[in-house]
């Protein structure tokens, strides 16, 4: 049987952002293939965290699609961040909200849980093994070309992650050291926890600033562990990573009994993170890009799972427009620009404003000190973890001089 290759909308890349798009389109009536280079379940290098704003979009989107993920036995809950100051001193934040917590979850699953919801959607087609070569874009139609196939439709959604094929072909896709951070993961098992029941830990040392070294806990006893740092400041010093991340599991007061037992399942595995810490262009004539490949990623955290979903929702909601209207060009395309930092700048300038607070240890040192000595600052940052108006204290030179006289 001839594969079909006529569609409405074609989406690059089935991750969170491409199985967002994909399930909100799928009630447009639109015809839908997703084009995924690999086959599940397959691995995604990442950080494997899963920000309390996951499960609050899966709410928006469907609830029985937010019951079936709550259902999902391969993900490990956490209710808490450690945050390890430069000084080593640490601190302990619990999420306010029970309804919206943290969760950690291996990509090879969580993907594959996405994956398995899209497969139910009759009018989206789910292509595995397509690796894309080509992507042609006129004023009448989208092309995306495979090693097998040519598909044409509509329009394009690149939801291809960090090397966004559709970014590079349609925009170029140089990497700005000043907005990108590389990253390595590398799973353990049999690691010491910091406590029982402890949730995310994120160790800001001096060694690895502006970043840090995640312990991020999974089922079965086991752990994503791995480092981050801007790119600008890795090529700078001529940081080597991996030798940095190694150094610090196997001599740092704080991990260095906790890794004596530890096995690690792999060698560590690297990858990049374009960050949202500038403003980037989104979209052009008969494509749009979400997700990674948007730029998307919490310059703080380096979460990126929970801005890729939404931004699948925003992909979604500005095509129904479009189809409406009929109009795929650039000029209408940049709509879906402005909805999306109407929705995530605020959060994501304040995250690059923390990101920029991690070149001043001691300020770092001094909040960590105040939190543990003072409820309220607790209360503050622990209710700023999910509410982006009230983190904006944080940027105000009045909050840090009435800190000094607590």
């Amino acid at each position: 049987m001839e594969e079909k290759k006529q569609f409405d909308v074609i989406i690059v890349g089935a991750g969170p952002a491409g199985c967002a798009a994909a399930f909100m389109l799928a009630q447009q009536n639109l015809e839908v293939v997703i084009l995924e280079k690999g086959q599940f379940p397959r691995d995604k290098i990442c950080g494997d965290a899963l920000s309390p704003d996951v499960m609050n979009q899966f709410l928006i989107m469907d609830e029985k699609l937010a019951s079936d993920f709550d259902q999902l036995t391969t993900k490990k809950k956490a209710h808490s961040i450690h945050f390890f100051a430069p000084n080593h001193e640490r601190l302990d934040v619990h999420y306010k909200n029970p309804k919206l917590d943290a969760f950690v979850a291996k990509r090879l699953d969580f993907d594959h849980f996405l994956a398995e919801q899209i497969r139910q959607k009759p009018n989206v087609s789910l292509l595995e093994n397509k690796k894309v070569k080509k992507i042609v874009v006129t004023n009448q139609e989208a092309k995306v070309i495979t090693e097998e196939d040519t598909f044409q439709a509509e329009i394009i959604l690149g939801a291809d992650g960090a090397h966004s094929v559709v970014k590079s072909q349609l925009l170029g896709n140089k990497v700005n050291k000043k907005h990108y951070s590389a990253g390595l993961r590398q799973y353990y098992k049999n690691l010491a926890p910091l406590a029982e029941n402890s949730g995310i830990e994120l160790h800001f040392y001096q060694e690895a600033l502006p970043g840090y070294l995640w312990i991020f806990p999974l089922p079965n006893n086991q752990a994503n562990v791995g480092i981050g740092m801007l790119s600008e400041a890795v090529s700078k010093h001529q940081v080597n990573l991996k030798d940095l991340m190694q150094e610090l599991i196997s001599t740092h007061p704080k991990l260095k009994e906790r890794f004596q037992e530890a096995v690690p399942m792999e060698k560590p595995q690297g990858f990049g993170l374009p960050l949202g810490s500038q403003k980037v262009k989104c979209s052009g004539n008969r494509f749009l890009l979400l997700g990674d490949a948007a730029s998307l990623i919490d310059p703080f955290t380096g979460e990126g799972i929970g801005n890729a979903i939404r931004s699948g929702r925003v992909a979604a909601d500005h095509l129904a427009a479009a189809f409406k209207e009929k109009r795929f060009d650039a000029a209408f395309n940049q709509a879906y620009d402005k909805e999306i930092y109407r929705r995530m700048w605020s959060e994501l300038r304040l995250s690059s404003f923390m990101q920029k607070m991690l070149r001043y240890p001691k300020l770092f040192n001094f909040i960590v000190k105040k939190a543990n000595r003072n409820e309220s600052l607790r209360t503050l940052i622990t209710a700023s973890l999910e509410e982006v108006d009230l983190r904006q204290q944080f940027k105000k030179p009045s909050f840090y001089l009435k800190l000094l006289f607590q």
